[in-house]
């Protein structure tokens, strides 16, 4: 019975932790754009927050909170392409002259770090 018992709690907490692990995912994906024109890079290879909005002819600034080297690189045409490269502590800034959705990406991680800039009129 005991062998059973361990088994049977192995695949509850694998059960678990594949539950928070899409319920996090999820969230992120699915996450409302934050009202704000500052976007940090704390230690842990993510943009934070990762979905912004702001208004047209806004400059949005990205501070590189990490202790690695980062970048901001738009995706989307319209925009300069390259990459804004940020050492530890170092800012980049970008203005959004018009509306639009821009995605974002750290070009040196960008399978970990993406995130978005929608602007509204």
């Amino acid at each position: 019975m005991i062998p059973f018992v361990r088994s049977a709690i192995r695949v509850l907490g694998g059960l678990a932790v594949a539950i928070v692990l899409a319920a996090c995912s999820s969230q992120a994906a699915g996450a409302s754009p934050t009202a704000t024109d500052k976007v940090d890079l704390p230690p842990s290879y993510k943009f934070a927050p990762a979905a912004i909005t702001v208004k047209a002819g806004t400059t949005v600034t990205w501070t590189n909170d990490d202790h690695f080297t980062h970048s901001v690189q738009l995706l989307d045409g319209g925009m300069p392409a390259d990459p804004h490269v940020m050492e530890p502590g170092q800012q980049a800034t970008v203005t959004f002259p018009t509306a639009g959705t821009f995605r974002y990406q750290c070009h040196l991680h960008p399978q970990n770090m993406k995130g978005t800039v929608t602007v509204v009129p």
